[in-house]
């Protein structure tokens, strides 16, 4: 295809940064625009493998002490999250449950987004569900006086990898310098190092787990070299 025809489909606005970040050559342009598409669909794969490992051992943490219907339970009425201080992941799990057409827990579970289970670890569901969730991650380093490694530093963490999460679903790039039209791709390999951070201190064996879907560095690489 020629960049002109590529460009009246993407539009020449979503295109401009690309062309510029490639100085002109429509070419590249072009290739970068598709390598950045698929950098997005490897990190949007490994981001979504996380997901369902971070859900599931939450799940796992919590059921024995709450029960095999926590959530259920917990946005019940006089339920742990029915309270004014949790009233959101209350109501995200009655809107969740509200969707099912056939009730289970697990597809409840499943239902529930990546940003509730962040906010498990957020101060007040943290409290609400008996401040057990570190165990999610066992292996994550002993806090300092300088690093808490505690729920709100992983709330953080998990709040980056939604941050990416959600700006690669609104198909926004992640090949360039912040706020530049500048062909960088350390944003996406901070964040991919994250997860396999994260998936480290779960104890999960990252490599194995990602066999044959992880290409990240490998296009990072193809990008930087354009």
């Amino acid at each position: 295809m020629k960049y002109r025809d590529f460009a009246k489909v993407m539009t020449n606005a979503r295109m401009n940064r690309y062309l510029l970040a490639c100085g002109g050559n429509t070419r590249k342009t072009m290739t970068l625009y598709r390598k950045n598409l698929q950098l997005t669909q490897e990190l949007f794969t490994v981001i979504s493998c996380f997901e369902v490992a971070l859900r599931n051992a939450i799940d796992a943490t919590l059921t024995p002490s709450l029960g095999n219907d926590w959530l259920r339970d917990a946005a019940s009425v006089g339920g742990i999250f029915d309270t004014p201080k949790c009233r959101l992941t209350r109501d995200n799990i009655n809107d969740a449950i509200n969707k099912i057409h056939i009730y289970s827990h697990f597809k409840l579970v499943a239902e529930l987004g990546f940003g509730f289970w962040r906010f498990m670890f957020a101060q007040n569901q943290f409290n609400a569900t008996g401040r057990i969730l570190l165990r999610v991650f066992p292996s994550k380093p002993t806090s300092t006086p300088a690093i808490q490694y505690n729920n709100i530093y992983i709330f953080n963490q998990l709040a980056q990898l939604n941050e990416i999460r959600n700006r690669m679903a609104h198909h926004e790039p992640i090949c360039f310098l912040s706020g530049s039209p500048i062909k960088n791709t350390t944003y996406a390999r901070q964040h991919y190092n994250l997860i396999l951070q994260l998936f480290q201190w779960m104890q999960i064996d990252e490599a194995s787990l990602l066999y044959g879907l992880d290409h990240i560095n490998t296009v990072c690489n193809e990008i930087d070299s354009l």
